[in-house]
């Protein structure tokens, strides 16, 4: 992989014909550093929000070896580049064949679930097995949340009781889980998803081994100003002390998003510019899914190879390269009025399910991967010092619960 100290140098050396994902490997470092250092329990990386390899590699330098798999071909991922780590199948629909594979060959035993027919795929797929950890994934509000994740996955309040008292017959551990929603804003999510939790628990009267809090956590986006990270733990922190479980239960989360937004920008060449409309060569199929879809605030740069920009700034549409009219991010977004075709447009803050989503749609999609030294816009963790290269981060000590 090519190192530049800026994306302004690879345009000026390169002229990538390509979109570039410009990575920044000691971004995902400093962030997956800081959950190890202040989470009070296991952190598992939600392997879907970015599977590249220069990211896994730098999650598990950080000391990561849990990791939330969601599909097969990621427990094969996983499996086979760090053998010591411990995977976590959180989805909560899987097949028969997947889960036996993930079982027997892999050595899976974590399994997320959120209904009775759940369960009895896991127990029949893995032979009634007597060493599982099953998980099951309770429906939580996300009125808080980015990007709202309610209507698919979790069981209800009401039907959570029952399930959990059928999953502990079967279970060596019982887990229970939820997900805030993704880019949640405010630490009280957790307060009141754990405070369901407990709800249920004891309506089920069962004994409880783990409690994971999912994911959720925020980075920082223009404007989208979350509260520090320390905020959400220390709740989760408090809240899990209080809840019904057993003295010695494990906590968990599944950080996705914030370990590795900040670590990536997406270098798009513009192709075509017209009043209010650039063309670019990448787009919502490609690596801009989020800016396309949810619409969200990603921040900008023009970049030129040669000359500068005129102070005029102008707002701009911005399309991608397939014959699809969605393909395109509303913004506005406020460049300058002279970029022209052969200029280049950072996204930046996009490492998180950027290049994790894009698709080779109508024959584009193509990807060059470049690591460079700058910063990001704005980062949850503090900065990279230049003239040293080292972290500046402000750990907290791990406490144990409450009698253990």
């Amino acid at each position: 992989m090519l190192t530049f100290h800026t994306p302004l140098d690879l345009v000026r050396e390169r002229l990538p014909e390509k979109p570039v994902a410009c990575v920044r490997p000691e971004r995902v470092s400093l962030a997956a550093s800081w959950f190890q250092e202040n989470f009070p329990g296991e952190v598992l990386y939600a392997v879907k929000a970015n599977p590249s390899p220069w990211v896994l590699d730098a999650v598990y330098a950080a000391g990561v070896r849990w990791f939330d798999v969601a599909s097969e071909a990621e427990v094969d991922l996983i499996a086979s580049r760090y053998p010591d780590a411990t995977l976590a199948f959180m989805h909560p629909v899987k097949s028969r064949k997947a889960i036996e594979r993930a079982y027997f060959d892999r050595g899976v035993r974590i399994f997320a679930l959120d209904c009775l027919a759940e369960l009895e795929k896991i127990v029949a797929a893995t032979g009634g097995a007597q060493d599982l950890t099953l998980v099951v994934r309770l429906a939580v509000s996300n009125s808080d949340a980015g990007y709202a994740l309610t209507d698919k996955f979790g069981a209800t309040e009401r039907d959570a009781g029952v399930l959990l008292q059928k999953t502990r017959r079967f279970a060596d551990c019982l887990g229970v889980s939820f997900h805030v929603g993704s880019q949640c804003m405010s630490p009280s999510a957790y307060r009141d998803a754990m405070a369901l939790a407990s709800r249920v628990i004891l309506r089920a009267a069962v004994t409880i081994d783990v409690v994971d809090v999912g994911g959720g956590f925020p980075s920082a986006y223009p404007g989208m100003s979350p509260p520090d990270l320390s905020a959400f733990v220390d709740v989760i922190d408090e809240c899990f002390e209080d809840m019904p479980v057993l003295m010695n239960a494990d906590l968990w989360c599944e950080p996705g998003r914030a370990l590795v937004a900040e670590s990536s920008s997406i270098l798009a060449r513009v192709e075509l510019a017209k009043p209010g409309a650039l063309y670019l060569n990448d787009g919502a199929y490609g690596n801009l899914f989020d800016a396309a879809h949810c619409k969200w605030p990603f921040p900008v740069k023009a970049l030129r190879a040669n000359g500068e920009f005129a102070e005029e700034t102008s707002e701009f549409k911005l399309y991608g390269p397939t014959c699809d009219s969605i393909d395109v991010m509303e913004g506005p977004y406020i460049l300058p009025s002279d970029i022209r075709e052969g200029d280049y447009v950072e996204i930046g803050m996009i490492g998180a399910y950027g290049v994790a989503m894009a698709t080779r749609f109508n024959g584009c999609g193509e990807t060059d991967t470049a690591e460079v030294k700058d910063a990001p816009w704005t980062s949850m963790y503090g900065q990279l010092p230049a003239s040293t290269g080292r972290v500046l981060a402000f750990p907290r000590q791990k406490r144990l619960r409450k009698g253990t």
